[in-house]
């Protein structure tokens, strides 16, 4: 169902994972951005899967076929692909011109 993201289930999710200090995601992502690379803050997660590092590709891809610019998941995927410096993607997306983000 597409307005499951949408919802309260979709909110409340999206809401843990960047906030909680339990998410794997938000945890992986302060190691990175403590300077730590992808597979040092992988080792200290010791074994369990932060879904959002495989996700970026994924949603990437869709993104490229619905025509969809998604700047902060393309950053995200160089820090975790491409070893970006986390400081450089936020420098990219700060920098990026101004436009309407919806139509």
């Amino acid at each position: 169902d597409p307005l499951t993201l949408a919802g309260l289930a979709g909110l409340g999710d999206l809401v843990a994972t960047c906030s909680s200090p339990l998410s794997r995601n938000r945890s992986l992502g302060e190691r990175l951005g403590r300077g730590e690379t992808l597979a040092q803050a992988q080792q200290q997660a010791h074994g369990q899967v932060a879904e959002g590092v495989k996700s970026c590709s994924s949603v990437l891809a869709l993104g490229a076929k619905h025509g969809v610019d998604l700047p902060i998941t393309e950053v995200v995927h160089r820090v975790c692909a491409d070893g970006l410096a986390p400081s450089d993607a936020v420098r990219e997306l700060l920098g990026r011109q101004h436009k309407h983000e919806m139509t």
